[in-house]
């Protein structure tokens, strides 16, 4: 069975074409942070001593190619972890009701107010103690992997963008109209049945909008990073690379990966804007 996409009309700007003393005030702020972004952003691509000669040279240095490497890597094994527990965590959040829901709501969203430090200091502390000892122990037996190499990388990526994905994957099943997932029911499919061909269908862009902003955000970790898995050049990311070129007075570096970056992040929001029903770029 092939579900029908909502064809319920666009809601109206809430505003008219009329300029009034709301909408000039209301304009105006925005108009002012959007100058306040761009103006940073101009002022990278006007550092004198960044040509683009020494901009190619620097992004394709050993150095800073293995720390490309290491983040995107790393960000998309992230990437997948995240995707497995937005979909199935979202969903649980979305449509079933249980004693400690609010709770359990409550705790997907910590990492989001937790300030990224924090999560490297706690995880840290976990690790230097019972039970994290041990299993730090285990893997090291089994894999040769420590939390110091691209296991804690991930660890770090996924506990600071894991919220993103699984609030941003409710969000999606929330809009799916549950009458659908009745019908579906009721002509025979069973509920995973109604789950893969009704409402993972209809909640697709929501969930692949929020697994980009994921992404993006578990490219630019960087203070759970110095915290917990340290800055040796093995384990070095882009975030961490603009950090310690710029400690040791190396701008142009700094401001090239800081460029690359933008970059990376403007795609991204590009590809969520699109992915945004009723999103128009006019």
């Amino acid at each position: 069975m092939k579900p029908s996409r909502n064809t319920a009309p666009e809601s109206p700007p809430v505003a008219g074409r009329r300029a009034t003393a709301l909408s000039v005030i209301c304009l105006s702020f925005l108009s002012l942070f959007v100058v306040a972004v761009l103006t940073l952003l101009a002022t990278a691509f006007r550092y004198e001593y960044l040509t683009f000669g020494i901009f190619k040279d620097i992004i394709t240095s050993p150095n800073i190619l293995h720390a490309m490497t290491v983040s995107i890597v790393s960000s998309l094994i992230t990437l997948m972890l995240v995707i497995v527990f937005a979909i199935t965590a979202g969903y649980a959040l979305s449509r079933y009701r249980f004693p400690g829901q609010a709770i359990l709501d409550t705790i997907a969203d910590v990492p989001l107010l937790l300030p990224p430090v924090v999560v490297g200091l706690l995880l840290l502390i976990f690790f230097a103690y019972e039970p994290g000892r041990s299993i730090e122990h285990q893997m090291y037996t089994w894999t040769g992997f420590t939390m110091h190499s691209m296991v804690g990388i991930v660890l770090c990526q996924f506990l600071i963008s894991a919220s993103y994905a699984i609030r941003s994957a409710k969000s999606a099943y929330d809009s799916v109209d549950r009458r659908l997932e009745q019908v579906a029911l009721s002509l025979g499919c069973t509920d995973l049945q109604a789950f893969g061909r009704v409402t993972l269908p209809l909640a697709r862009n929501g969930l692949i909008a929020g697994a980009i902003m994921a992404w993006a955000r578990a490219i630019g970790v960087f203070g759970p990073l110095i915290v917990f898995v340290g800055t040796s050049v093995r384990v070095r990311t882009l975030p961490t690379v603009i950090y310690l070129e710029l400690s040791i007075g190396k701008e142009q570096v700094s401001l090239a990966v800081a460029i690359v970056m933008v970059a990376i992040a403007s795609v991204a929001l590009a590809i969520v804007h699109w992915l945004a029903p009723g999103r128009k770029w006019s």
